[in-house]
Order: structure tokens, then sequence, then C-alpha cells
């Protein structure tokens, strides 16, 4: 009687996950959540440039700086949604300031966080409440959702926190390419199929009112995209006349059939390699 009752605890003892090790967060100032089995992994090489290269945003990244320096000194800040164009450092903006953070020696961790986890993110919040004396930017990318998506009421958990709060030493940002989130599309054929049009689209449509920051990132003018391309070749030291870069550059985004800074960004990767100069 006594071996089948082992093997079963014995099986049971198998099939429990272990619980998770409380994650060493001196191994890097960043780091990108994983599931399956849970883990923090330490990321040593943060893929940024430094804030001085990212131009034509200015009121967002003083906005946004001045929020993550306050939020990293223990004071009162907000979660961020960064919204709008494509190509435009919204991704690039909170890993420089990130960047600019640590580099004034504040404890301040960055966290990935996929939105095809937003549904573990309760066991995440656990692990970095663990750690009050460290502060964490809790960083999730591209963020939205679609038709019978059920994983924004995951978000609500790191907005809101339920009746335990969202932990004090946590920060949410966020971007997207959608004020609200949730495709207009969607919107309107909840207004024009619901017996109480306000209520239906309510829950989704609030969840954007959650973030106490909305910062736009709107297409940029062609004097933007050149001050833009004129700030790389400075910070690298590439020498080339201002007429001769205008024409090349224009010539460039009249091919790709937009401006934003990722096409500044691209042209003079291309620039730089013809001037043999490493980036």
């Amino acid at each position: 009687m006594t071996d089948p009752l082992n093997r079963i605890a014995n099986a049971l003892e198998r099939m429990a996950p272990e619980p998770l090790k409380a994650p060493d967060f001196n191994a890097a100032t960043a780091f990108a959540w994983r599931t399956g089995p849970d883990r923090l992994e330490p990321i040593q090489t943060v893929d940024r440039i430094d804030m001085e290269l990212l131009h034509g945003i200015d009121r967002s990244r003083d906005t946004l700086l001045n929020n993550t320096l306050q939020f990293a000194r223990g004071y009162g800040a907000n979660n961020a949604l960064l919204w709008g164009a494509r190509g435009m450092g919204k991704s690039s903006l909170v890993k420089a300031i990130h960047g600019h953070a640590v580099g004034e020696g504040l404890a301040l961790k960055l966290v990935e966080l996929s939105r095809d986890d937003l549904p573990t993110v309760s066991r995440l919040l656990a692990q970095l409440r663990a750690a009050p004396d460290v502060r964490f930017v809790l960083f999730c990318d591209d963020l939205s959702f679609d038709n019978d998506d059920q994983h924004y009421k995951s978000l609500k958990a790191v907005l809101d926190g339920g009746i335990e709060g969202r932990p004090e030493n946590v920060i949410l940002y966020a971007t997207s390419n959608r004020r609200h989130l949730m495709p207009r599309d969607m919107i309107e054929n909840e207004r024009s199929t619901a017996i109480n049009p306000g209520e239906a689209v309510e829950e989704k449509v609030s969840l954007s009112d959650r973030f106490g920051l909305w910062l736009g990132f709107h297409p940029c003018t062609q004097d933007d995209y050149l001050q833009m391309i004129d700030g790389y070749c400075g910070a690298y030291g590439l020498q080339i006349a201002p007429e001769e870069l205008r024409a090349q550059a224009i010539e460039w985004q009249a091919t790709r059939g937009s401006r934003s800074g990722r096409v500044a960004w691209q042209f003079f990767t291309d620039l730089a390699g013809r001037h043999g100069i490493a980036i």
C-alpha cells in the first residue's frame, strides 16, 4: 500500500514546477521575462543609441526623461504610453533614457515583457515586488490588441494592480502605433452593434486612459529628417558636403516612400558603410 502512494507522490513532485529562484539583479541592468519555465534572463548588452542622437522628439524626450528620473529616485511617476507613427523612436527613446539613468548611477532595471506573455504578468510582478530596493521599468514594445483578444485584461494587473496594488517599485512603459491600443474599426463595430454603445467600448478604450502619460510621435518633416542625419554624421565624424548629403538623403527617402527616424538611420548606415566608417 505504501509503494503506490510513494509513486503517486513522486510523480506529482516531478510534475510540479520548481519554485522560481530569486533573480540576481546585480547580473545586468536589463532583463527579459521568459516563460516555460518562468525566469528573468539577464541582457548584457542593450541595443540602444545615445539620447543625444534622437532628434525631432524633444518634448516627448524631456517629459519621459523627467518622469523616469523621478521614479528612479523614489518619487511619484506615471505609467507611460508612447504612441504614434512607426519608426519615430518610441522604443529607442525608452532604451536611451534607461541608459541615461543607469549612467547617472541610479539602480534602475529595464524588464522587457512580450505582449504574448501578458497573462503571466502577475507572476513577474511577484518577483519584482520581492526586490523593493530596486526600481523596475517594465517595457512592453509594440503593444496592441485585436478582436476577441483578452490579453488586455492582464495588462490591467500592471496598471491597476488589483486589490494588492501595483508594486511601488514598478512602472510600465508601453509603445504602440494605436492611441487606444485597439483597432478603430473594432471600436466602431462595438458602438454600432451594442445595446448600450458607450458601455460596450468603455472597458477597452479606457485601457489607454490608465496611462498617466500619453506621448505622441508624429511623422517627421523633411527638416527633422535631415536634422537627424546631420546629428548622426556629427556623432560619427562623417564629413560630406552639405549639398551632397541633402541630395542623397532626399533621394533615399523618396525611394522608401516615407520619412522617419528609422529611415534616417538606415540611410546613415548605408552612407557610413560607403565611407568606411564602422557603427
